[in-house]
């Protein structure tokens, strides 16, 4: 009996798990559906950038860029730091040998004439060798800087002074409008070009306060279906996403 006792009792919580686990399924469901049927708007010059490692590939490799090109995105990402002889290399951590080399990367994306690159500065060490490389593939003007936050301001502007850059922010208050337009001054005051934030950051107030200052507004990283309906319903300029493939769907589902 007490054997008989624990087979029922394992099955009334395996019943509860699943029920649980139902539950669950079906409120994402349905915050899925009422993503969906949100209407929006995009601004004029919306873009969507393809994470490194999208799509499954290796992170900061080549097939990564041919991924990003494959499903449409406007704008290609990697991670940038350098070698111990100043090389700049695709790698997001210290680099260790092996790693693609930025030569290597822009060689490939001056073959596409309108990709642009969104290069994610971990190290600031060279960046006037970023620079001499785009220009030496014809590709500079399709370059800029994500990743930099308040300590790297003077280094950009001393060593890489004509490529444009996002401001990478913590955004704390993010329904607070008061904080919103001191952030907006903090980022006119350094010189970029706009915000570069968390999805978890995102709200409707943020993006019109930054839009009406005349300061782009850039939000990573959103892979879901769901986390990229809400997006779009909040009209930023770039969403930047492991999953193109979803909003590349999206969009053309969109224009059909």
């Amino acid at each position: 009996m007490q054997e008989k006792g624990i087979i029922i009792s394992l099955g009334c919580a395996a019943l509860a798990a699943a029920s649980v686990y139902g539950g669950i399924q079906l409120n994402r469901a349905i915050k899925l559906k009422k993503a969906k049927n949100t209407p929006f708007v995009l601004p004029e010059g919306f873009t969507y950038t393809a994470h490194t490692g999208c799509t499954n590939t290796k992170a900061n490799s080549l097939e990564s860029i041919d991924a990003a090109v494959k499903y449409g995105a406007d704008i290609v990402e990697f991670d940038l730091r350098f070698a111990e002889d100043g090389t700049p290399v695709l790698s997001h951590d210290e680099p260790v040998g092996g790693e693609v080399s930025l030569d290597e990367a822009f060689r490939k994306i001056s073959e596409n004439e309108s990709l642009r690159v969104n290069v994610d500065v971990k190290c600031t060490t060279n960046l006037a060798e970023v620079e001499s490389l785009a220009r030496k593939y014809g590709i500079f003007e399709r370059i800029f800087y994500t990743g930099i936050r308040d300590f790297d301001v003077e280094a950009v502007l001393k060593d890489s002074p004509a490529v444009p850059y996002f401001l990478n922010v913590d955004v704390k208050k993010k329904q607070d409008k008061a904080y919103l337009d001191s952030l907006v001054k903090k980022v006119k005051d350094c010189g970029a070009i706009g915000i570069n934030f968390n999805k978890k950051s995102a709200t409707k107030l943020l993006v019109d306060t930054f839009r009406e200052n005349g300061l782009l507004v850039s939000i990573w990283t959103a892979n879901s279906e769901k986390d990229i309906y809400r997006l779009l319903a909040l009209s930023p300029d770039n969403i930047t996403t492991r999953q193109p493939d979803i909003i590349q769907k999206i969009l053309q589902n969109r224009n059909d």
